[in-house]
């Protein structure tokens, strides 16, 4: 799996452009303290999508960091990796997974240097839920998060995958 273009690391924003991953967790932590009194939500999504570039096929993953000032707007982040490879179903699921708990491990110590627990909550949001395919994989990747220590949220309530990630794919 690559990130990025040509491999490189960092997170896209929609009015900053690329920035790194220090720069990202400053630019939180400054939404945080513009009003430290409200209540947050961080989430983090992986969306993919399977496409055919020439004559190979590979899969696009989106990831998706969003910092949510509940009932007061958000901002998001969010980066790129690709995979030769095009997963059937179930594993595209366990990758996406996968990745957004890489994601949080790798963020949250220095999230939690930089903003206090007390102001927000922290979510993996992935993209599978009652209706459709994915229907029978709820239980397994629902304890994959949960095993790890976070809180998974699913189809209708996954929107940082299936929403904001999916924007990007």
């Amino acid at each position: 799996m690559k990130n990025g273009k040509n491999g490189i690391l960092g997170f896209n924003n929609p009015s900053e452009g690329v920035v790194s991953v220090g720069k990202m967790i400053q630019e939180i932590a400054d939404f945080v303290e513009d009003e430290p009194d409200s209540f947050y939500r961080l989430v983090i999504g992986t969306d993919s999508q399977s496409r055919r570039v020439n004559d190979r096929h590979e899969c696009i993953y989106i990831t998706a960091i969003v910092i949510h000032r509940q009932g007061k707007g958000a901002r998001y982040f969010w980066r790129k990796a690709f995979s030769e490879k095009t997963p059937v179903l179930r594993d595209k699921i366990y990758k996406e997974t996968q990745i957004s708990l890489d994601c949080a491990q790798e963020l949250v110590p220095s999230l939690r240097n930089a903003i206090t627990s007390a102001k927000y909550d922290l979510e993996i949001h992935i993209d599978v839920g009652p209706l459709g395919k994915t229907r029978d994989m709820i239980k397994e990747v629902v304890g994959m998060v949960n095993g790890n220590g976070f809180t998974a949220k699913t189809k209708p309530q996954a929107w940082g995958a299936s929403s904001v990630a999916d924007k990007h794919t």
